[in-house]
């Protein structure tokens, strides 16, 4: 079960040169039961990132198992080494996860500085890299 208190952010694109197209940040503290969703998404064309209005999403039993599987996924999956060296997952996306008891982040929110990363992802380490994109993107869209 994932820790009553966390912050996830999913950043798109921004590996290397670090200039992102969307930035998801989800934020719930222990004390709540929602979570915040925080998005700056970069318009077609436009230089910069903007930022939308804050919503959320309650905590359901939905909700919380996905976050849960997102917990559980994070902590099987390898980082780079050195840290910032690579995108080991070949998605241009890093996530990272942030509570009392575990922290996990691949890639770096200014992007990856080159190099050779001395740890390879397995195929299965990939998919389930994939699904973690893919449970931050479905908690973002159940956001009201």
């Amino acid at each position: 079960m994932a820790p009553s208190g966390y912050t996830i952010r999913l950043q798109k694109g921004g590996f290397a040169p670090p200039t992102p197209t969307a930035i998801l940040s989800l934020a719930k503290d222990a004390d709540n039961s929602y979570i915040s969703i925080y998005e700056s998404i970069r318009p077609d064309g436009g230089s910069g990132l903007e930022d939308k209005p804050e919503r959320t999403v309650d905590s359901s039993d939905e909700v919380e198992g996905l976050v849960t599987e997102l917990y559980e996924i994070l902590q099987d999956l390898p980082l780079e080494s050195p840290p910032g060296s690579e995108d080991i997952y070949g998605k241009d996306i890093s996530i990272s996860w942030s509570s009392d008891d575990f922290a996990w982040c691949n890639g770096g929110q200014q992007g990856c500085v080159g190099g050779d990363s001395d740890v390879r992802p397995s195929e299965t380490e990939r998919h389930k890299f994939t699904r973690a994109v893919e449970i931050v993107n479905k908690l973002v869209d159940m956001a009201v």
